[in-house]
């Protein structure tokens, strides 16, 4: 199997153009027409990780957290990700990276993970980002069924958790006074990241050459993209018990939290990683508890008895992120040989 078969199909589940501006998400080492013999999935592509590529006979490593962030200009060794990149360079294997891009998909990302293991229902993005779009065409009645299908085929009519949902309005469609023809006017959504599959498929499908369509950028959030995650406990729970509880099901060492508020809760936000500015969000939709990760001193005072802030650490807020991708993979290419690495990459130790 080639490396983009598994490139195009991860990107599926998170689109790259999902990552943030200062990301660097995608393949950073390796070339797309590699074929793959077998993958590693880790949070960080450390050389621990590509020894244990080596000896498993892997050559590609799939990590959360993108190896090089910034340009390199020397390639000499000096630092662990010269080190890191030298070596897989050497050695033929591929890095692919999916970071921001998969923290902010609702489905399969990795703040619904997260939910998951914590025990949370009825759950939604915390901070939805925008970037829907409308498309509008003119299509011969005779031909409408079969571009809707091809349009819903490309992600458009899923917006907001709706799948295959459309407009369409009977009439008649005249040209320079020739003649007239039975004609719908399709109006569709769409994630704007989609826009260029979109356009594609109606170009691919509609019978006419000059094809009339319109894109419009409509003010409504994107909800299944965003940040973070907040949702709802089944029973409501105090406070201490249900931290305890999160510590036991994140296997983390050391919770760090505010003054507790003395009440049970029953709404929690959550984001992998490092969640600091998602915390007003996190107040404003009423959450008991925020947890997160990388909160500074000073930064514990902004909770200010409005809401208790949980850091449980940034690899322990992620590291189950390696079981859903190795899952994603695992039930897509059975006959491929992937595995979870036994690495614990975590830089931070505790007494």
């Amino acid at each position: 199997m080639k490396l983009k078969t598994i490139i195009n199909y991860l990107e599926t589940i998170a689109p790259s153009s999902y990552q943030e501006s200062y990301d660097n998400s995608g393949l950073i080492v390796g070339h797309p027409d590699t074929k793959i013999k077998g993958a590693i999935i880790c949070l960080d592509s450390t050389e621990a990780v590509l020894d244990e590529a080596i000896k498993k006979k892997c050559n590609l490593v799939i990590a959360h957290h993108p190896i090089v962030f910034k340009g390199l200009k020397r390639l000499n060794g000096t630092n662990y990700v010269e080190r890191v990149v030298m070596k897989a360079i050497k050695h033929d294997i591929a890095i692919y990276a999916i970071h921001t891009n998969l923290d902010n998909v609702f489905h399969n990302g990795v703040n619904a993970e997260i939910a998951k293991r914590i025990g949370l229902v009825n759950t939604k993005i915390l901070a939805p980002k925008k970037g829907v779009k409308k498309l509008y065409t003119f299509v011969p009645a005779t031909h409408a069924n079969k571009v809707r299908a091809a349009l819903f085929k490309q992600g458009a009519g899923g917006v907001s958790g709706f799948e295959h949902r459309s407009h369409a309005s009977l009439g008649v469609g005249t040209n320079n006074g020739s003649g007239s023809n039975a004609e719908v006017r399709l109006e569709v959504s769409f994630a704007a990241d989609k826009e260029r599959s979109v356009v594609q498929a109606l170009k691919k499908t509609h019978p006419s050459e000059k094809i009339p369509y319109d894109i419009i950028s409509i003010e409504a959030n994107n909800t299944e993209v965003g940040s973070g995650i907040i949702g709802e406990l089944e029973l409501p729970i105090h406070e201490k018990p249900y931290l305890e509880f999160v510590k036991k099901a994140m296997k983390v060492g050391c919770i760090r939290y505010t003054k507790l508020r003395g009440r049970k809760i029953s709404k929690i936000a959550v984001c992998g990683g490092s969640g600091g500015f998602l915390l007003n969000k996190a107040i404003a939709q009423k959450a008991d508890i925020f947890i997160t990760a990388d909160y500074k001193y000073h930064e514990f005072f902004d909770a200010d008895s409005r809401i208790v802030i949980a850091d449980i650490g940034h690899y322990e807020s992620e590291q189950f992120t390696i079981n859903l991708l190795y899952n994603i993979i695992r039930n897509k290419f059975r006959r491929f040989a992937v595995y979870s690495t036994e690495v614990n990459t975590n830089p931070i130790k505790y007494l």
